[in-house]
């Protein structure tokens, strides 16, 4: 195999030409479970992202807690001020969150509720934060779907996956070769694309 440190003098532009026909060359040889051996999953993952970046908008969060999409004509994505607390902490935490350790970011989650109700009643307030923290609760998974919920009424369902709360499983060995799994909830949208007023 012939690596770059043996062909110093190949631009990445030769590079990527290179590439191209050997993927072509595998493709005709109906062999993309090779490619995607090569590849892995994910380096897939991160040409899915940059694949998706000319098609996705960015997402502006004004002062006073609209949420834009600017480059959709300013299109409004319209939530209730617990939605926006919940959107803003997933933003916030782009390693992701497992629901049954909400309760870990109860003060956190408070503030953004705070910011975006600021009339609310403070009682109603904790109440809803109480809601979602419990993990015998089904709140969080209420709210995470209208969110869902209204980024799909305003774009196609692939460009919305970026922009939703999903889940995300993470695989986890341990020296005793234990397994185990954390089940992360995120938002995958790239974060240079979320523009905070």
């Amino acid at each position: 195999m012939v690596t770059n440190k043996e062909r110093p003098d190949l631009t990445p532009e030769q590079m990527a030409e290179e590439v191209q026909m050997l993927v072509e060359k595998l493709q005709e040889a109906g062999r993309t479970d090779l490619l995607l051996h090569a590849i892995g999953v994910p380096m897939l993952e991160e040409l899915r992202i940059e694949a998706a970046k000319g098609r996705l908008s960015r997402l502006t969060i004004t002062r006073d807690f609209r949420f834009l999409l600017t480059d959709y004509g300013n299109r409004e994505i319209e939530m209730q001020p617990v939605h926006k607390a919940v959107y803003l902490l997933f933003l916030a935490h782009p390693e992701g969150i497992e629901f049954k350790n909400l309760s870990d970011y109860r003060n956190e989650l408070m503030q953004y509720y705070k910011a975006t109700a600021r009339n609310l009643d403070r009682e109603k307030m904790t109440d809803s934060i109480d809601h979602l923290t419990n993990p015998l609760d089904n709140a969080i998974n209420e709210k995470c779907s209208r969110i869902k919920k209204v980024f799909s009424e305003a774009m196609d369902e692939y460009s919305a996956s970026y922009y939703i709360i999903s889940s995300h499983t993470k695989r986890h060995v341990s020296s005793s070769k234990r397994i185990w799994y954390e089940r992360l909830k995120l938002i995958t949208l790239p974060r240079e694309l979320v523009i905070l007023e």
